[in-house]
């Protein structure tokens, strides 16, 4: 199974840093680029524990569903989003906030999944999937990062 970690520091409060990474109004607007949208569940807000969204988005040319569960929430600190149900045979996504250096945030995620199909799935995993995944999680940092670091994470908070 493919692990994907990405850490990004983030020129801003932890408590901050945290509320946005669990925003569904973020996650649409950092995922403008596979029209993701939250169909049901939470679909607006701040996502927290035990609570569950089902996103609507544009992958590889196919529209697919994906519905996920909060099953760990530790504010500020960490939260996971285990996948229900979607197009992985598996998919988990740890969320972890660090304080460091006066008032900056070290947020790590560490992306866990599995595709399907067996044998084709993991060629998948290795040839291209994996790639893709990282790059879409970059992004979605990228974005996450530019809001908390000025004053737009005050529309979105």
């Amino acid at each position: 199974m493919p692990t994907i970690t990405i850490e990004t520091l983030i020129e801003a409060p932890i408590e901050r840093v945290f509320d946005l990474a669990r925003s569904i109004d973020l996650h649409r607007l950092s995922t403008r680029q596979t029209h993701e949208q939250a169909i049901a569940g939470k679909t607006s807000g701040l996502i927290g524990p035990d609570e569950t969204v089902t996103w609507r988005a544009k992958h590889f040319g196919i529209y697919q569903k994906l519905s996920v569960v909060i099953t760990e929430f530790n504010r500020p600190f960490s939260f996971t989003d285990r996948m229900l149900k979607g197009a992985f045979d598996s998919m988990e996504h740890q969320h972890q906030f660090e304080s460091v250096d006066a008032g900056n945030t070290l947020m790590r995620d560490i992306f866990t999944f599995k595709a399907p199909l067996g044998i084709l799935g993991r060629i998948a995993e290795y040839t291209f999937l994996t790639a893709s995944m990282e790059k879409f999680l970059v992004h979605k940092n990228k974005t996450l990062k530019q809001v908390a670091e000025n004053e737009e994470w005050k529309a979105i908070l």
